[in-house]
Formats: C-alpha cells, structure tokens, sequence
C-alpha cells in the first residue's frame, strides 16, 4: 500500500495473481492480506471492494480467486456468498446483475457465473454432499440464452444489454461466461449444456475453470 494510493480487493487478486504465476507465494509476502479480504465480506454474502461496502461482482470475483490463490477461502462464510451470487441471476432475463437492484450486464456473465466453479471447489473440499457432479449452481441455459440472443451485435462482438454498444470488454466477459455457462468440469467430470443448435458450442473452451 502507498500513501494516497487506491486499495481495494482487485489489487490483491492482481498480487496474488503476479505472485503465484512467478512463484514467490510466501506467507510472508501475504501476511494479513486474506484475513482483510474476509472483513471485506458484508452482510449480504458478497464481497465489497474495501470492508463496509456494498457488495459488488466484480469485486467479489477478485477477492474469492485471491482467497483461492492463497488457499485461504475457508475464511469466508461459503453458505452466505452462495445464497448471494445464485441471487444475482435474474429470473425474467436469464443473466447476472452486479449489485442488488441493478439491471442485468453482460459482463456479469463471467464475475458472477465465474464465481460458481470456485465455490463448487471449495464446497467439493468440504465435503458437501448436495453437489451436483454435472451442474453449477446457477441456471446455465438461461444464461447463454441471455448471451446468444441478448448481448450478440449483428456486425460482429458482445455488448453489456440491447442497446448498447459493442465493445472488447464486454465481448470477452460474455464468451467467458459462455464458456462456463456450456462446461461443468474437466476430465471424466467433463459435461457439456449447449443450448440451441450445435454452432452455438464454444470450440475450445473445455476447461473454464
């Protein structure tokens, strides 16, 4: 941290991220950073940028991937972000809102679908004998129901909701989420849920998680 600098839970997934790709993960390095993630958890399950804020997909992806990374997830209360990010997926558009309230954003289809391959894991470690070995936990045809017909613009790339504009950083949030929405798994766990013709497959997109 610097003096004037901004702090939140994306620069601890940049650091984890950094850190574990050049391998110089130490404990030493990360002393205190998961424990300051967990109290950025709040009472509604999620995860806020810094503690005390709402809480927020994008944000909550980056803080549970960091906790993964330093195999310290079990500091959060699993049951309770569950609950939050399976209710992020509206039940009328089949897509991810990013905050209570909010409208659906294509762009949500990967920081909160993204989330589930992450909490399955976690929950799997723990022993959970609710989980399914063929599904995540959120509705996965609706969501590539929303991408396909609601977030594809007819010149070409991925867009936030009708109306919107086509840009590269919904276009890639988009097909991730895609490709999670069509996988469960790897390997012999391996399963696939297309919806609609098979054109619609993601090639090469086996492993999302």
């Amino acid at each position: 941290m610097h003096v004037g600098g901004e702090v939140d839970v994306r620069s601890a997934y940049c650091a984890a991220s950094v850190a574990s790709l050049t391998n110089i993960l130490t404990p030493a390095l990360f002393a205190g950073t998961a424990e300051w993630i967990a109290r950025c958890q709040n009472w509604e399950g999620g995860i806020g940028g810094v503690p005390g804020m709402e809480a927020h997909g994008g944000y909550t992806f980056c803080g549970v991937a960091a906790l993964v990374i330093l195999k310290q997830e079990h500091l959060l209360n699993l049951r309770s972000l569950l609950h939050w990010v399976t209710s992020r997926q509206m039940r009328f558009e089949g897509g991810f809102q990013g905050r209570c309230n909010k409208l659906v954003d294509g762009c949500y289809s990967f920081w909160q679908a993204g989330l589930l391959p992450l909490l399955h894991r976690a929950l799997h470690a723990k022993g959970d004998p609710a989980l399914s070995m063929t599904h995540w936990m959120f509705d996965q045809s609706a969501l590539q129901e929303y991408i396909l017909l609601c977030c594809q613009c007819p010149a070409g790339g991925l867009l936030d909701k009708p109306g919107k504009s086509r840009d590269f950083y919904h276009t890639c949030y988009c097909l991730s989420g895609l490709a999670i929405a069509q996988h469960f798994g790897s390997g012999d766990l391996h399963h696939e849920v297309v919806l609609g013709a098979p054109k619609n497959r993601l090639v090469g997109a086996e492993r999302p998680c």
